[in-house]
């Protein structure tokens, strides 16, 4: 072999050689993969979360699923891949998608007037102006609040709704209650997050589908998408995969004073009550990514998926963070100021009060699961390292 010729065959093999190790068909760099556990370690060892599990998908295939520290900081029992988490706000799109399968069926319509199958609804009045915390004058609003209102947070219901205002009452009574509670503004013309509105939605499944919330979306949701460790009451003989929640207290890790198992509750919480794992949020997550369906089993229509998850607020405020827009119950990254952990435009997401966080990157073919339990919200670091990192591993 000539000089000239051993140049270009070095030529040629070099790209090959510099081509980075990939996992699976996902075409997720396996190098950069590896420094997610690191990184998450550096976080637990630093004290600002006790324990995490990170999960990414590509292409229909799990490419990465890890467990770092502790489920249990105080009996330092390690993090497991399976640990069961309160996903809190995660609960959110998949009530969305119980409401979605009901208008696919024809049983309901995205456009109703809530008052259609809440006849508690009617004669709703709006405030109209406010003198401080002393009077406050109502008026009657200029369209009843419909079920798109609710999915998208414009219908200006109250922020209640909470675990702690509703444990003692069934989902029937709490939303009967919050039904005579004057609106914040005009429907449709704010953005107000609203666990309230997202729990009347629970409501209607349960009238519209004529059985309890929880029954409905185990067998056409939980079932189909083998979620089995999905719960909103979860079983006894699972409580010791359960996760105490953590708090930061004069910079140390202290376990938080949450109801773990919700024993003695009377509502399921469509709004926050899901508890469930990585793996599970993912197959959930990849239904949506595929369209609708998974492994042969379809949940929606493709159409219905591309509904939930357009930009219905325009360029209205919305959504939770910066270039966010939202869907009917999913967060939707609308610009450019939303893509600064590397998401794609039209990435949609949702996160939950205790850190944890989902999400699905069309573009990508991509989704990923954050799970901690921290108490205190804010925009976790380590949630936004691993979105970093997760999304430069995309080689192709």
């Amino acid at each position: 072999m000539t000089q000239k010729t051993l140049a270009i065959a070095i030529a040629l093999i070099a790209p090959l050689a510099a081509a980075p190790a990939t996992v699976g068909k996902s075409g997720l760099d396996a190098e950069r993969l590896a420094r997610i556990p690191v990184r998450m370690k550096a976080f637990v060892e630093k004290g600002t979360v006790a324990g995490v599990v990170t999960l990414l998908a590509r292409h229909g295939e799990v490419a990465h699923l890890e467990a770092t520290g502790y489920q249990d900081l105080d009996a330092k029992a390690p993090m497991r891949k399976d640990t069961i988490f309160q996903i809190m706000s995660m609960t959110k799109p998949v009530t969305g998608v119980a409401i979605m399968i009901l208008a696919e069926e024809g049983r309901l319509s995205l456009g109703d007037p809530v008052e259609k199958h809440l006849p508690e609804f009617k004669g709703q009045w709006v405030i109209d102006a406010r003198d401080g915390d002393k009077t406050r004058t109502l008026k009657r609003p200029s369209r009843p609040i419909t079920i798109r209102d609710l999915m998208t947070h414009t219908s200006g219901m109250p922020s209640g709704g909470g675990p702690a205002e509703i444990r003692s009452r069934t989902l029937a009574e709490a939303v009967a209650i919050v039904s005579q509670q004057p609106l914040e503004f005009e429907p449709g013309t704010r953005w107000f997050y609203s666990n309230a509105g997202i729990n009347t939605l629970g409501r209607i499944v349960e009238v519209v589908a004529d059985k309890p919330f929880e029954q409905f979306v185990e067998e056409r949701i939980f079932q189909p998408l083998v979620m089995n460790d999905s719960h909103f009451f979860p079983p006894v003989e699972k409580h010791a995969r359960i996760s105490p929640a953590y708090r930061i207290e004069n910079g140390a890790m202290k376990r938080a004073d949450v109801d773990l198992y919700r024993k003695g509750y009377k509502n399921p919480g469509p709004a926050w009550g899901l508890f469930s794992t990585a793996a599970d949020m993912a197959n959930f997550y990849q239904m949506m990514l595929s369209g609708g369906a998974f492994r042969g089993k379809r949940i929606l229509s493709t159409a219905g998926v591309q509904v939930m998850t357009a930009n219905h607020t325009g360029a209205m405020t919305a959504g939770h963070g910066p270039g966010l827009s939202f869907g009917l119950t999913w967060n939707v990254v609308r610009e450019p100021l939303g893509t600064l952990t590397m998401l794609s435009e039209g990435t949609f997401m949702h996160g939950g009060a205790f850190g944890t966080h989902g999400w699905v990157d069309r573009k990508k073919d991509m989704l990923g699961v954050f799970m901690i339990q921290r108490t205190g919200g804010g925009d976790p670091d380590e949630r936004n390292a691993f979105l970093a990192i997760a999304n430069s591993a995309v080689t192709e």
